[in-house]
C-alpha cells in the first residue's frame, strides 16, 4: 500500500503547509478531501483488480470513471451552493489536488503495468 501512504501523506502535509501560509483551512480541506478519497479508492480498486485479473483493469477503470463524473459533479455543486464558503480557495485547492493526485496515480499505474 505504499502509493496510498504517499498520496495521503503528501496531501495532508501540503494541506497543513497551505493552511499555515494562507489560513483558509476549511475551504482548502474541502478542496483536498474529495480528490484524495477518490484517488485512494481508485488506486485500491485498480491494484486489487490487477492482482486478481490484469485484463479486467480496464473495466474497473471505466466503471470508476463513470462514478467519478457523477460524484465530482455532485460534490462541487453541494460544496459551492450548500456551504457558505469562499469559492475561490476551494476551487483552487480542488483543482490543484485533482490534477496532482491524478498525475501521481497515472505514474503509479505506469509502474504497476510495467511490472
Amino acid at each position: 500500500m505504499r502509493p496510498v501512504e504517499w498520496m495521503v501523506g503528501t496531501s495532508v502535509a501540503s494541506l497543513l503547509a497551505a493552511i499555515a501560509l494562507f489560513g483558509m483551512g476549511f475551504e482548502l480541506f474541502l478542496g483536498m478531501i474529495a480528490p484524495l478519497v477518490v484517488a485512494v479508492g481508485t488506486w485500491i480498486a485498480v491494484e486489487r483488480a490487477y492482482k486478481a485479473n490484469p485484463s479486467g483493469v480496464t473495466a474497473v477503470m471505466m466503471a470508476g470513471f463513470a462514478g467519478k463524473m457523477v460524484f465530482f459533479g455532485s460534490y462541487i455543486v453541494i460544496v459551492l451552493r450548500g456551504l457558505s464558503i469562499r469559492p475561490m480557495p476551494f476551487v483552487v485547492s480542488f483543482t490543484a489536488y485533482f490534477i496532482g493526485l491524478y498525475l501521481v496515480e497515472a505514474l503509479y499505474l505506469k509502474r504497476l503495468f510495467q511490472g
